[in-house]
């Protein structure tokens, strides 16, 4: 699936995800390929990306790190997901 991380600043994150895992206000989820169109808003915490093939621009690689199972992780303090198509967009905080 294609996944899409917005801030008002800029576009962080946008490439070809195996799996999201984000902190929804009922708790975590994990998103996989072809999942239903949802709308969640998200609470403060952790994005976990699954990606083989991914590019982050130079300029935002120090918002990411990675975690000891190979995930990408990204802080958030809050924001809203859509996912349609299997195309997901965080807008994020």
């Amino acid at each position: 699936m294609f996944l899409e991380i917005v801030t008002p600043e800029a576009i962080l994150f946008s490439s070809e995800v195996d799996s999201i895992s984000v902190p929804g206000l009922d708790g975590e989820f994990q998103i996989l390929n072809y999942h239903a169109a949802i709308v969640s808003v998200l609470k403060a915490g952790e994005i976990k990306i699954k990606a083989s093939n991914y590019d982050i621009k130079e300029k935002f690689q120090d918002k990411f790190t990675k975690t000891t199972d190979g995930k990408l992780s990204l802080i958030i303090n809050s924001g809203t997901l859509e996912l349609n198509d299997n195309k997901t967009i965080i807008l994020a905080d």
